[in-house]
């Protein structure tokens, strides 16, 4: 059966933990207004719904869901990032890719799939399982699985219960299945060794946690940053990630130089 507007609206203020009090003195709507929504018992309007939902800070994928459910067409479009439309978007996304190198970057969609990358570091995946690195790749089974990465990451431990936190928060937001049966596949893994804490030896590593990979050429130690498109209308866009690596200390840095060095000015 069809689920209603209101029982979607229910799950979604039921995830974010709101009772209908919190929820309409948010929306400033009177209670009963919203238990007759929920309900079935009134039928919201399109800018209630999406009054409601930008309340309950539900994602623009799903806000499509709610309006098609009420018997509205959905106002979010969602194209490829290889569509015409998006291509301001997509030269944003290159610029900073590229000028990122000589450090790893990619542009991540909402399951974790690389969409795009700047190639830098190769050194980094030698030895890996050529079915990792086989689009779409993933980097969530990229760095936990014991064919990739996860042999190599010197704290295990914490570089994967720092992925695992961030994806159980993104499966609390969005509810989205395939990164609910991404969880379920990557917890699965085996081989996640305690391994040592880069704070033991290293200080400043109190304040992140950085990804500590042995390569050939010695031990690089990364931090990442997360960048997300401002105040996006586009689903594709909405759920688009640039993840960069930043080198965490002077031996990294160094490494990366020597392997690939940057062209003479």
């Amino acid at each position: 059966m069809a689920i209603t507007v209101g029982a979607h609206l229910r799950e979604w203020r039921q995830r974010r933990r709101m009772s209908q009090l919190a929820l309409a003195c948010e929306a400033d709507i009177s209670t009963r207004h919203l238990s007759f929504v929920e309900t079935g018992r009134a039928t919201p309007s399109r800018e209630m719904i999406l009054h409601l939902a930008e309340q309950l800070d539900v994602p623009m994928r799903e806000r499509n869901v709610l309006l098609v459910a009420a018997g509205y067409a959905p106002v979010f479009p969602e194209r490829s990032l290889a569509a015409p439309e998006l291509e301001a978007a997509r030269t944003a996304i290159d610029l900073l890719l590229q000028g990122h190198k000589p450090y790893p970057a990619f542009a991540l969609d909402r399951h974790w799939n690389v969409v795009a990358g700047n190639g830098a570091l190769p050194q980094l995946y030698e030895g890996v399982d050529r079915t990792l690195l086989t689009p779409p790749i993933n980097v969530m089974r990229l760095s936990l699985h014991p064919g990739g990465l996860a042999p190599r990451i010197l704290n295990l431990a914490e570089w994967r219960m720092h992925l695992l936190s961030r994806l159980r928060r993104q499966i609390e937001l969005t509810a989205d299945p395939g990164l609910i049966a991404l969880l379920a596949e990557v917890t699965g893994y085996d081989g996640a060794t305690p391994g040592q804490r880069p704070s033991d030896t290293h200080p400043q590593w109190d304040m992140v946690i950085p990804l500590r990979v042995r390569i050939a050429a010695g031990v690089v130690s990364f931090f990442t940053t997360t960048m997300v498109f401002g105040t996006p209308v586009e689903v594709t866009l909405s759920e688009l990630a640039v993840e960069s690596f930043f080198p965490a200390d002077a031996e990294t840095a160094a490494i990366v130089r020597r392997l690939s060095p940057l062209p003479a000015t």
